[in-house]
């Protein structure tokens, strides 16, 4: 394609030609590509730039491109480098060099900011999608398991009771937040850059308006030079999307070792494990643990773009290629992971006489003892260390609290009287009666709200 090879004579190396093209990957954004080069050529005519039949024929041809590509007719060819050249090639066979006007008043550089804003908008569409339907998997479980008792950990040690609704609630908050930040990066992705040139902007009488319009944006840009080099919405997904893998492998964690059996707390569906090679009684937990690994990919995958844009000067520059590798990973990587997730906790089976001993076979009410005694005019200080005192002695005679006498309760406070033994672990509970709090009256206020957000 002499036409589109510009002032070299010469062609490119082959293994430059290699190294340098993108097309391997790029392909993915056909079609924005095509979309957006549709309504290029509308605008072109609404203008008179060319006639309304020529816009007609370009429009006419990159459709039946679209429908060669979808149908896996279509021949993507590494000399050209990457997919618009692809499709402006494959458009200037099947309609001629009409085909070669639809570049008039674009650049690639405005082309390919305009597909990769075009692509991130409808992958954020289904970011939140996705990320909706793992919280309806998260409230349903929870739902089902309103009633279960667990205990909360801090240092992964048996802390306070409460409920395991309450504990995975805490993950519809944190992907209530993801979903924030998804909608926040869509406002500042969805301003339409066409328009800006290779870098100044382009020598005819355009109308970008019509264009945001055709395209569904919500507007324009309003510098050339920023236009064409601005990846801040690429970075601003990776980052959000970095936050949500963060979110997604800390439940990994917590479903690795609830499925183990040293917690024994849950059972994996057999779809969403794997057994061993050589361990015939093995079930291995290998979603989360992928999930955990993953996240790392994803995380790198923000760094490498950061690198790359920190030593950028104005305005395109080729390193700007690097963008779509890892953009199109991190897409891959989220939604597959969010999909996977979702399935599992459908499946997942919780083991409630298991966290029921877990909550009841220890110290975990050690901090309604202390606040026992502070009711009773102890200052919380004081008590804390009568409790611990208490927890040392009971470890020592190897008793749990129900199985002490009142008179050894009394050894450490006379304040300790027969309603001692009314602390259990649903007056634990139902003691944290505030907002955000365990106890089961505000954990179905919560799942009620949560239930009507997802409507």
């Amino acid at each position: 394609m002499s036409n589109i090879r510009g002032r070299f004579g010469k062609a490119a190396d082959k293994l430059v030609a290699e190294y340098a093209a993108s097309v391997p990957f790029d392909w993915r954004l056909y079609p924005y590509d095509i979309a957006g080069s549709i309504a290029h050529a509308r605008m072109l005519a609404k203008q008179g730039i060319i006639p309304d039949k020529e816009a007609k024929i370009i429009a006419d041809g990159l459709a039946a491109i679209r429908d060669e590509i979808e149908q896996g007719k279509f021949e993507f060819r590494v000399e050209l480098e990457d997919i618009h050249l692809n499709i402006e090639a494959r458009l200037i066979e099947k309609v001629g060099d009409v085909g070669g006007k639809l570049h008039t008043a674009r650049s690639r550089n405005d082309q390919v900011a305009l597909d990769l804003r075009l692509f991130v908008k409808e992958i954020i569409a289904d970011t939140l999608t996705a990320i909706k339907e793992f919280q309806r998997a998260l409230v349903n479980l929870a739902e089902a398991n309103k009633a279960v008792v667990m205990p909360g950990y801090t240092h992964l040690q048996p802390a306070q009771p409460v409920l395991l609704a309450h504990h995975l609630l805490a993950y519809f908050e944190m992907f209530r937040r993801d979903a924030d930040r998804f909608r926040d990066c869509l406002k500042r992705t969805d301003v339409m850059p066409l328009g800006s040139g290779a870098l100044s902007g382009v020598a005819y009488d355009i109308d970008r308006e019509f264009i945001a319009r055709e395209l569904g944006f919500g507007g324009i840009s309003a510098n050339s030079l920023d236009a064409v080099s601005d990846r801040d919405f690429i970075i601003e997904y990776e980052a959000a999307a970095s936050l949500a893998m963060m979110h997604i492998s800390r439940l990994a964690e917590e479903v690795v070792l609830w499925s183990s059996a040293g917690f024994d707390f849950i059972e994996l569906d057999e779809a969403y494990a794997t057994g061993s090679s050589i361990m015939p009684q093995k079930k291995n937990p290998d979603v989360a643990e992928l999930a955990r690994g993953k996240t790392g990919r994803v995380y790198g995958q923000l760094m490498a773009l950061l690198v790359v844009m920190k030593g950028l000067p104005l305005a395109y520059n080729r390193d700007l290629q690097e963008d779509k590798e890892g953009l199109f990973d991190t897409v891959d990587t989220l939604l597959s992971s969010l999909e996977v997730f979702t399935g599992m906790l459908g499946t997942l089976r919780v083991k409630a006489e298991n966290t029921r001993r877990a909550v009841e076979q220890g110290y975990i009410l050690a901090t309604d003892l202390a606040d026992y005694l502070v009711r009773k005019g102890e200052p919380f200080r004081t008590a804390h260390g009568v409790v611990a005192r208490l927890v040392s002695y009971a470890i020592e005679q190897g008793k749990w609290f129900p199985e002490l006498g009142l008179e050894e309760y009394q050894k450490f406070s006379p304040l300790f009287s027969q309603d001692v033994y009314s602390i259990t672990v649903e007056s634990s509970l139902a003691a944290r009666n505030v907002v955000g709090g365990t106890a089961p009256g505000r954990v179905e206020q919560a799942l009620a709200s949560a239930k009507k957000l997802l409507a």
